[in-house]
């Protein structure tokens, strides 16, 4: 009879939260280019859903990770977004991780993934009306109940909208907020996808969004395609480099908002090592011109 044992808590060498530091998606064949070059400064990011089994290489490779960096936890199963109840087993591995892991940040979609007995490999968009705001806040609240941590909420990027729709995603948003007291992930490059194809203004959306609640940005790529009327269309991909105008975007946000946590976020056509640690150089720079300004001005009001 084989006797399971308690996962080990991994010993934490950072203090809660992270500051302005950037980060990037970890991903496993990078593990001995990381570990080559020793500790890094920023932090990585993984899929919980991948590290939901109890033991074997992907956790192996994940301690290593984590003995020496900071770590963001993301989901992207929970279907917060969805009508029915959270899946309870599904939510007690999240809070097993969150309490093997001890990351500095906890984060989900604003999106579903789940319908009765389906499951579909995708984060689907929802209507903004009263009664999924509600939906919403019950999931979240009862995800927050469960980790005993605040959640950061990301805002999805959406190819359909709903005439059903009562209010707008901004708005949708920061309704959530004030219900729940989440905070909130803010990426960038989703902004500026939905805004493409929806055919809107990214920084006037950007202009509305409760930047204050705001503890963690996602910088990613996208490709672009054409819809079946020949427009183009942007696809969330996650396949290739920071475009430049969600570069400028960031730098905008981050004027307004101050340094925050930034990930950079690559998950299909994996670089080597180098070429996203770049990524993540770059973000840092901006991070850094900015922590830089704050403190010039503090020594000028002073």
């Amino acid at each position: 009879m084989i006797t399971a044992t308690k996962p080990a808590t991994v010993p934490l060498r950072f203090s809660l939260p992270i500051g302005g530091v950037a980060g990037t998606s970890f991903k496993p064949e990078h593990l001995p280019a990381i570990l080559g070059t020793g500790p890094q400064a920023g932090f990585f990011e993984v899929h919980a859903e991948n590290y939901m089994g109890a033991g074997g290489a992907p956790h192996r490779a994940l301690e290593a990770i984590r003995r020496d960096h900071a770590l963001s936890l993301h989901g992207v199963c929970m279907s917060i977004g969805g009508p029915q109840p959270l899946d309870k087993t599904h939510l007690a591995r999240f809070r097993g991780l969150v309490a093997r892991y001890q990351p500095a940040l906890i984060s989900e979609h604003l999106a579903w993934s789940t319908h009765e007995t389906s499951f579909f490999n995708d984060l689907l968009p929802l209507p903004y009306t009263e009664a999924t705001l509600a939906s919403v806040c019950d999931h979240i609240d009862e995800v927050q109940e469960a980790i005993r941590r605040p959640l950061l909420l990301e805002n999805p990027s959406t190819y359909v909208t709903f005439r059903q729709s009562t209010m707008s995603e901004t708005d949708f948003i920061r309704a959530i907020t004030a219900r729940t007291g989440c905070g909130l992930l803010l990426d960038i490059n989703n902004v500026f996808v939905s805004a493409t194809n929806h055919g809107y203004s990214a920084l006037d959306y950007l202009a509305d969004f409760p930047l204050a609640h705001v503890g963690e940005i996602h910088l990613a790529g996208h490709a672009e395609q054409t819809d079946d009327d020949g427009n183009l269309l942007l696809i969330d991909s996650h396949d290739g480099p920071v475009a430049d105008a969600v570069w400028k975007l960031f730098e905008i946000i981050i004027a307004r908002r101050g340094p925050v946590p930034t990930l950079i976020e690559w998950d299909s056509k994996i670089p080597e090592w180098p070429i996203l640690r770049a990524e993540a150089a770059a973000a840092q720079a901006i991070l850094d011109r900015c922590q830089t300004a704050e403190e010039t001005e503090d020594r000028r009001a002073a």
